[in-house]
């Protein structure tokens, strides 16, 4: 979600708009804002404490937020991503008069699904929240038709109001390395967030089942989420029980330009979560001319378009997935096809055409007098 919000909102900017990003202070050292780039500022408002606190404590934290953002703008369009920062915004929107905007990037699952292994609860208030804000926000975006299908038939939205706006990919930071394949079995990534939720069991033991001869390193590149304290321990004895303990590295979490070296020099780029809206990582691998492996699960099934930029998993059999990648890493030409079909999607899909698409949303919202200007804009 940070990389979307951030990618559109320089890329909104150099279309000619001003953007306002607002986010909760999670340090005392943080300053009262930062200028990202001509046209973009970072907000830090004070609300809760000012250290990092896990996401399923942040629903205290709204009303705060709230008062806070009160006192700035004011803006032509309120955008907000993730319901936490829309139950702060709309009502603040609705008592200014300022059409407002909802991304979700994730939506719970009804009450009745059964946790991943060491997931916790949904807060209290997310199922309802989401319901209200996909029913009377002014507009709500999409980043994949498939979080629009669940924005519609889960939460109640009005398909008059939707809009399907897909994010884009750095084609220049996120590119093919210039240095020939290894001729060794080389290394697979996983990037995402260390949750159950991103399935890194499932790459382990994928991994694992990969014939030995012909078995890449896996690669896990991440955050560890405050919200389950153990979970790399978990992973670390899973790859253990395997006998793969090393042949998996943890990285953790890695800047952009790093991310982007790292996923051009993998012969595979692995995506095997549960549910992702869309799967920014699976473009970014094949905008750096990887193969791509990813789960069927949300706007993956978009991300990846199958045997063609990559492969898409009806299953979640790890036998299946070491069969996968075990094709890619022994098959040049196979794998060769996927790689430059990837870039070449991925060429197409720019932050600046994803901008354009979003500005296009906040104009229909606008009076028809204030259409053709220039807008102030916050993001939430």
């Amino acid at each position: 979600m940070n990389v979307v919000v951030r990618h559109q909102a320089e890329a909104l900017a150099a279309l000619g708009h001003s953007v306002d990003i607002l986010t909760r202070r999670s340090s005392a050292g943080l300053p009262p804002f930062v200028d990202l780039a001509p046209g973009v500022t970072l907000r830090f408002l004070d609300a809760g404490p000012a250290e990092p606190v896990a996401k399923g404590d942040h629903e205290s934290f709204v009303d705060e937020f709230r008062a806070r953002m009160s006192a700035l703008g004011p803006w032509d369009v309120i955008h907000s991503h993730h319901w936490f920062s829309g139950m702060a915004a709309l009502p603040l929107a609705r008592l200014t008069g300022t059409p407002h905007v909802q991304s979700f990037h994730s939506i719970a699952a009804p009450e009745s699904s059964p946790l991943s292994w060491g997931e916790r609860p949904e807060s209290p208030g997310r199922l309802a929240g989401e319901a209200w804000l996909a029913e009377q926000s002014d507009a709500v975006i999409a980043i994949s038709e498939a979080e629009a299908d669940t924005v519609l038939q889960r939460l109640g939205g009005s398909a008059d109001r939707l809009a399907v706006v897909p994010p884009g990919v750095d084609g220049t930071l996120f590119r093919p390395s210039a240095a020939a394949q290894p001729e060794d079995r080389g290394y697979a990534v996983v990037a995402a967030r260390l949750q159950p939720l991103k399935g890194l069991d499932l790459a382990i033991e994928a991994i694992a089942a990969v014939p030995e001869a012909l078995r890449p390193e896996l690669v896990i590149a991440g955050d560890a989420s405050s919200d389950f304290d153990g979970y790399v321990d978990e992973l670390r004895a899973l790859a253990a029980s395997h006998g793969i303990a090393d042949g998996v590295r943890f990285v953790g979490p890695q800047p952009r330009a790093k991310l982007a070296v790292l996923l051009s020099g993998a012969r595979v780029v692995l995506v095997p979560s549960h549910s992702e809206t869309y799967g920014l990582v699976a473009l970014e691998g094949a905008a750096s001319g990887v193969p791509v492996v990813a789960a069927s699960a949300g706007g993956l099934r978009e991300a990846v378009i199958d045997s063609e930029t990559g492969l898409v998993m009806q299953s979640r059999d790890p036998e299946l997935w070491a069969a996968a990648i075990a094709r890619i890493v022994s098959d040049p030409v196979f794998a060769k096809r996927l790689s430059r079909a990837g870039r070449e999607r991925a060429e197409h899909l720019s932050w600046t055409r994803s901008a354009a698409s979003l500005a296009a949303v906040y104009r229909a919202l606008l009076h028809p007098d204030s259409a053709g200007r220039h807008q102030e804009l916050a993001i939430a």
